[in-house]
C-alpha cells in the first residue's frame, strides 16, 4: 500500500505526455456549442489559464470535427498550445473527420460500432458473437490507420450509462461488462501495434467506476497491456457532492497508484473543475517517498464484497449496521438536523479506545464487549496506514468495531472536501470501518464538517442521508442551461431523501445513467425535457418551464414523496 505508480507507456497528446513516467494530468471539457468557434475559443483558453493541460470538445457530426480544428488553429495563432480532444458518440464518420485536425479522438465501444442501445436482450450464439467481433475490427481498422497516419491519440471511453445491449445481454450493466466493452477494443489495437491509447471507465455511481477500473487493470495484466489511464466519476453533479463524489472515487484509485490523467466533472463553469484536480493530485501524489506504511499488497485499496465482520456495539455499531458517524464536541453543540451518531466526549458508556495506525497488534488495549477502536492514520499516506492497520486487528481474530478518525487542520472547505473525500472513502469501500469521525478544528462550521462525513457515506453507497442527484458537467450537446436547471430541480426535490434524481442535459448518456437513478430529467431537444423513471422515458419533450412541476407529479403519482 506504499504509493507508486502503476507502470504504462507513454501516449503523446499534442505534445502533453501522458503515461506513469510524467506528472498526473488534469483535464476538462467545454460546454459552448462547438461550432460557436469564438465561444469555444474563449472558453478552453480559461481552462488553459486555470491550469487544464488537456481540453475536450464535443462532436456530433463531421461539422463539428472540423470546427475543433478551426478552434485548435485559432488557438495556436493566438500562443496556446493547450491539446483539444474530440469527444464522439454515434458517429464514425465525425471520428474519422476529427481525427485529421485534433491532437485525440475519444470514441465509446459502446457506440462506436454497436446501434443505439434500446436496452433489450439480445441472444447470440458463439458464432453470431464472434462475427459481431469481426465487425468492430473492420470498422476500427481504418480509423486506426488514420491517427496513425495524422500521430493522433485514441482514448476509448467507457460509460456504465451506455453500454451497447450486446454487451449488456451476455454480461450484465456491470463493471464486468464494461471492462469486456474496452477490452474488445483494446485487443485490436494492440494487434495493429498502435500503443498511443488511453483509457477511461467512467461511471455516476462511484462504487462501480472504482471496481470497474480495478478489474480492467487485471485484465490487461493478464493480457500484457499497459496503457494510461484517465479517471473520473460521470455526473458527479454540483457543489459539495460533486466534489466528494470525485474525491471519493478518483482518490481512491489513485491511492492505489493508479491513473495518469484525471477530470473532475462538475455541474459548473469548466474552469471551476481545474482547482479540485489538481488539489486531488497535489495531495495524492504528496504521498511519494513516505516509508511508514510498507504493506505493498495490491489488493488493499479493493472493493469489499462484505463488510468485516465484527461484534456490535450499543446495538448500531458494527456487526453489519451502517457506517455511524462520530463527532469532535459535546452532544447538543451542533443545531443542525443532520445529526452525529455519537459524540465520544458525551458518550462516555462506550470505551472509545483511540491508537495511532502504526500501533503493533500486541500492542492494544485490552478489548472489552463495549471496546471500539478509533484508529488515526500514521504518517503521509492516511488510508494506507489505516486500512494496513485494520487488516493486522483483522488477521489477529480481533472483531471489535472500528472507526477512522482523521484531522485536517488548516485547511478551506474545498481542500477539506478533497481530502477528506480521497481518506475516508478509499478505507470506507475497502469493507474494513464502522464509522467515520471528521475532525477538523479551525473550520468554522462544525455541522458542515458533519455533512461531509454523511456525503462521503453516500457516496460509497454505505448510508443515505439526503437526496442524491446525478448531474451531467454539461457540454455542446446539452438542451438547456444545465445550472440554472440543477438548482431549480434540487431545491423542488432535495426534501426526497430516499430517492436518486438524475438531471441530464441530452440523451448520450442520460438514459443508461438513469438506471441507476430512481427519475431522470433529459434533454430532448432545445427547451424540451424527457422524464424518466428508472430508465423507462415516461413523458417526451415537455416544454421546459412545466417539467419539474411534471416531474414533482411523476413521483407523487408512484407514491414516492415520503420524507
Amino acid at each position: 500500500m506504499k504509493y507508486t505508480r502503476r507502470k504504462t507507456i507513454s501516449v503523446n497528446v499534442g505534445g502533453v505526455m501522458i503515461g506513469s513516467d510524467y506528472p498526473i494530468r488534469v483535464q476538462s471539457m467545454t460546454n459552448t456549442t462547438t461550432t460557436d468557434i469564438e465561444a469555444s475559443v474563449a472558453q478552453c483558453r480559461r481552462i488553459a489559464e486555470a491550469g487544464g493541460e488537456i481540453v475536450r470538445l464535443t462532436a456530433q457530426g463531421v461539422r463539428e470535427a472540423d470546427a475543433i480544428g478551426q478552434i485548435r488553429a485559432q488557438l495556436r495563432g493566438e500562443g496556446c498550445n493547450v491539446p483539444l480532444v474530440a469527444d464522439i458518440h454515434f458517429n464514425p464518420r465525425a471520428a474519422f473527420a476529427a481525427a485529421q485536425v485534433t491532437d485525440k479522438v475519444r470514441i465509446n465501444p459502446g457506440n462506436f460500432v454497436d446501434p443505439a442501445r434500446q436496452f433489450k436482450r439480445v441472444e447470440y450464439s458463439d458464432e453470431e458473437y464472434a462475427a459481431e467481433l469481426g465487425r468492430i475490427r473492420e470498422a476500427l481498422l481504418p480509423f486506426i490507420a488514420l491517427c496513425r497516419e495524422h500521430g493522433t491519440a485514441v482514448r476509448l471511453g467507457v460509460n456504465h450509462g451506455s453500454l451497447s445491449d450486446r454487451i449488456m445481454s451476455r454480461y450484465g450493466n456491470t463493471a464486468a461488462g464494461m471492462v469486456e466493452s474496452v477490452m474488445e477494443f483494446l485487443r485490436v489495437f494492440k494487434a495493429e501495434r498502435f500503443e498511443q491509447v488511453v483509457i477511461s471507465m467512467k461511471a455516476s455511481n462511484v462504487v462501480v467506476m472504482v471496481e470497474s477500473v480495478q478489474l480492467l487493470v487485471r485484465a490487461m495484466d493478464r493480457e500484457d497491456m499497459h496503457y494510461p489511464l484517465h479517471l473520473g466519476v460521470t455526473e458527479a453533479g454540483f457543489g459539495e457532492d460533486g466534489r466528494i463524489k470525485s474525491a471519493v472515487g478518483i482518490g481512491t484509485l489513485l491511492s492505489q497508484g493508479l491513473g495518469d490523467t484525471i477530470r473532475v466533472s462538475l455541474s459548473e463553469d469548466p474552469e471551476a473543475e481545474i482547482p479540485v484536480a489538481r488539489k486531488l493530485v497535489d495531495y495524492i501524489t504528496s504521498r511519494s517517498g513516505d516509508d511508514t506504511c510498507d504493506d505493498d499488497d495490491e489488493t488493499a485499496y479493493e472493493i469489499a464484497p462484505q463488510r468485516r465482520i465484527t461484534t456490535v456495539v450499543n446495538g448500531n455499531i458494527g456487526g453489519g449496521k451502517p457506517p455511524v458517524v462520530l463527532a469532535s464536541g459535546e452532544r447538543g453543540s451542533l443545531q443542525t438536523e443532520l445529526q452525529p451518531d455519537y459524540y465520544p466526549q458525551s458518550d462516555t458508556a462506550i470505551h472509545w479506545a483511540e491508537v495511532a495506525a502504526d500501533t503493533p497488534v500486541d500492542k492494544l488495549p485490552e478489548i472489552q464487549p463495549d471496546t471500539v477502536l478509533v484508529v488515526i492514520p500514521s504518517g503521509a499516506n492516511v488510508p494506507g496506514s489505516q486500512i494496513s492497520f485494520i487488516r493486522r486487528v483483522k488477521d489477529a481474530g480481533i472483531e471489535c468495531p472500528v472507526i477512522v478518525k482523521n484531522t485536517y487542520a488548516d485547511t478551506d472547505r474545498e481542500w477539506l472536501q478533497v481530502k477528506a473525500g480521497a481518506d475516508l472513502g478509499a478505507v470506507m469501500m475497502s469493507g474494513l470501518a464502522d464509522g467515520v469521525w471528521l475532525d477538523a478544528p479551525s473550520y468554522a462550521d462544525g455541522a458542515e464538517v458533519v455533512s461531509i462525513a454523511y456525503s462521503i457515506l453516500q457516496a460509497t453507497r454505505q448510508r443515505i442521508s439526503h437526496t442524491e442527484f446525478i448531474s451531467c458537467p454539461g457540454c455542446g450537446r446539452t438542451m438547456f442551461d444545465l445550472q440554472t436547471t440543477v438548482r431549480r430541480v434540487k431545491e423542488a426535490t432535495q426534501h426526497l431523501r430516499h430517492l436518486k434524481i438524475g438531471v441530464m442535459g441530452c440523451v448520450v448518456n442520460g438514459p443508461g445513467e438513469m438506471a441507476d437513478a430512481d427519475y431522470g430529467y433529459v434533454g430532448a431537444a432545445r427547451h424540451k425535457i424527457s422524464l424518466y423513471r428508472g430508465k423507462e422515458c415516461v413523458e417526451k419533450n415537455i416544454p421546459e418551464e412545466d417539467a419539474i412541476e411534471r416531474l414533482l407529479g411523476l413521483i407523487e403519482s408512484d407514491s414516492r414523496t415520503e420524507r
